[in-house]
């Protein structure tokens, strides 16, 4: 989809790297040529993998909940790489439940990752890509968001809502950037062989999740890497501004 002459020598952040869509983008982005700044929680998993990728991987540990963790990450970053010019906003928690069941707690810590500590990444990040953008480079802010964020899925109510604000605050945020250079996207997969939604407490939606998961073929997390390679290395003039990847069962 891509070429290393095209991300070559970018500065890229990708939140939620320690598995999943956030590590395989991880590698694609370095394969392509660009220096990676893993943030994630598990320590040693973002180590192992910035090892794996080798020169220019560095691994940080950051709660995107925090807002002092996810600035104090991205001063770590630019030491370590530089400025930055591409974002991966992938963090994300998925906890499904029937609403009047439901852990109030689960609702918090998907509002908190998948809203709040996405808003805290940008943030973080957004003065070094107008930097970039001014200097005539490409800057991109890629937030991950889910089908979920359009779709009905019973018992998935409080996550699909965050996702449906991230798929809004995208397309507002693009008004706001994207006539300074910057261009906000929204990568919004269906089912991925992840590791999300493993931590929801209902056992019942656990059970309903792998079942949907095993019962036709799903996409794999570099099917959603491949996408953001694509996205963020086109023309300047081009924003691929919302990239909806599904299964082909999936429809």
């Amino acid at each position: 989809m891509t070429n290393n002459e095209n991300l070559n020598g970018r500065v890229a952040v990708i939140t939620g790297a320690s598995s999943g869509i956030g590590a395989a983008t991880a590698r694609r982005l370095a394969a392509d040529g660009a220096k990676v700044a893993l943030l994630g929680r598990r320590k040693e998993r973002i180590e192992e993998l910035a090892a794996e990728i080798g020169a220019g991987a560095v691994a940080v540990v950051a709660d995107v909940t925090d807002r002092d963790s996810v600035r104090d990450a991205a001063a770590t970053v630019r030491a370590a790489l530089g400025p930055v010019d591409l974002v991966v906003a992938n963090a994300g928690v998925m906890l499904g439940a029937a609403f009047e069941t439901a852990e109030v707690g689960e609702w918090e810590q998907m509002v908190g990752t998948n809203i709040t500590g996405l808003l805290h990444t940008a943030r973080a990040f957004i003065d070094d890509l107008l930097a970039a953008a001014d200097d005539g480079g490409k800057a991109d802010l890629v937030l991950v968001g889910s089908v979920g964020g359009h779709g009905i899925f019973p018992e998935y109510a409080v996550y699909s809502a965050t996702k449906a604000a991230v798929a809004h605050l995208t397309r507002n945020l693009r008004a706001e950037f994207g006539p300074r250079g910057v261009r906000v996207k929204n990568i919004e997969p269906g089912f991925v062989g992840t590791e999300l939604g493993a931590g929801m407490s209902d056992t019942k939606q656990l059970a309903q999740l792998a079942e949907w998961r095993t019962g036709f073929t799903i996409l794999e997390p570099g099917d959603i890497a491949d996408a953001v390679a694509f996205a963020t290395s086109v023309p300047a003039r081009l924003n691929v501004a919302e990239l909806i990847l599904v299964p082909t069962p999936q429809g």
